[in-house]
């Protein structure tokens, strides 16, 4: 598995850096184009979850400790897991669904369009499975009627958020606000000096000067997060390109790779500070941080369940809102009760997203004629 994954990372890089050479003043206007401040939100807050806000605390001292992250530091490592590089594999999809797929409508067909649903109904819910495993570690004697009640609030409240594109932009503008106001309370709380939160920042520049590093699983956790990030990656794309507002490839990709790196890249060096200062995080702030983590865990998922219902043409509009709010909350709570006691893993979803590549860059090898004079007709009207 991880020689495919290898694979797997160098041809999707690969592409993404062809595309942007080749294609880079083509714009991208998706169906329902956003300002760029409401599209970076919507992008954020999508392809983040509850992970971002309180995953490093706990493996900062893993990678401090073990011998496979000893090249660098463990913030550099902690923004590798999480930032730039990954974001190109969400680059490809976002311009592949903005440029390719209205010209080749591959993703309508019968089989690769089952997969592909089949695939986000079960990465939406591994979402929510994950809160449900490490809340836990987040919420202090948390007992398990509770862990479960809140899962299923959770489930709930994004299901709802999901019947109505304004209710999401306004929760991903929301959260992302929130996000913000997160990191100045636990950076003002810390007590760093401006010099100090900056010396910690520079940290960072050892993920890019190991950049050689991460271009496949430096350890089997990495390659566990690299399937978690190919999982996401269709649907993402699928999602975002919608709300792209008329930015050059060349942009587009440059605000995928550094619009949201530099928010994870703020918030990383807070957390780094309070672990490299051995600071103890207050039980308000915990509070604060699970409150926003549960903020990004709805809209990773109203996201998800609106593209789904879209694609199977099963939204409000077509059964109903009761039938919709009951249908999709039973739908993703068994899901996460089948992560929870069965052997499937998110692994395997990331492979049969792999393998879905695969069947999309052969078909559209065997279509290359066609879709190139497409591409010359519309570089000219460009």
């Amino acid at each position: 598995m991880v020689e495919i994954l290898s694979v797997a990372i160098a041809v999707t890089l690969m592409t993404s850096v062809f595309i942007c050479l080749k294609w880079r003043n083509i714009r991208c206007v998706g169906d329902t184009p956003l300002s760029l401040m409401a599209f970076s939100a919507i992008l954020f807050t999508s392809g983040l979850d509850v992970g971002l806000i309180m995953f490093p605390l706990v493996e900062f001292p893993i990678y401090a400790a073990e011998e496979a992250y000893s090249f660098t530091n463990p913030l550099a490592i902690e923004f590798g897991f999480w930032g730039f590089l990954v974001w190109a594999f969400y680059f490809l999809t976002t311009f592949y669904f903005c440029i390719v797929e209205p010209k080749v409508g591959l993703f309508q067909l019968g089989p690769i369009r089952w997969i592909n649903n089949l695939i986000i109904i079960a990465t939406c819910a591994f979402t929510a499975f994950l809160f449900l495993s490490y809340a836990p570690s987040y919420i202090n004697g948390i007992r398990p009627l509770q862990q479960y009640s809140l899962v299923g609030f959770i489930i709930l409240m994004a299901v709802w958020s999901s019947t109505e594109i304004r209710y999401l932009k306004i929760l991903s503008l929301a959260s992302s606000a929130l996000f913000l106001l997160l990191n100045i309370v636990m950076l003002l709380a810390s007590g760093a000096s401006i010099n100090e939160y900056l010396g910690t920042l520079g940290n960072i520049a050892g993920y890019f000067e190991n950049l050689h590093h991460f271009l496949s699983p430096v350890s089997d956790y990495h390659g566990w997060y690299l399937f978690w990030w190919f999982a996401w990656s269709i649907m993402i794309g699928q999602f975002v390109a919608r709300f792209v507002g008329g930015l050059k490839v060349w942009q587009l990709m440059l605000a995928l790779l550094v619009i949201p790196s530099i928010a994870i890249a703020l918030w990383f060096t807070t957390l780094y500070y309070y672990f490299a200062n051995s600071i103890s995080v207050s039980w308000a702030l915990n509070g604060a941080m699970v409150f926003v983590g549960v903020i990004f865990v709805i809209n990773s998922l109203d996201s998800l369940i609106r593209l789904y219902t879209d694609n199977l043409a099963v939204g409000v509009q077509q059964v109903g809102r009761v039938k919709y709010l009951i249908g999709n909350w039973l739908l993703i709570a068994l899901l996460v009760l089948l992560y929870q006691l069965t052997p499937f893993e998110i692994e395997w979803v990331g492979m049969v997203v792999i393998g879905l590549y695969l069947v999309i860059y052969i078909l559209l090898f065997k279509s290359r004629r066609e879709l190139g004079k497409s591409f010359s007709g519309e570089k000219k009207v460009i």
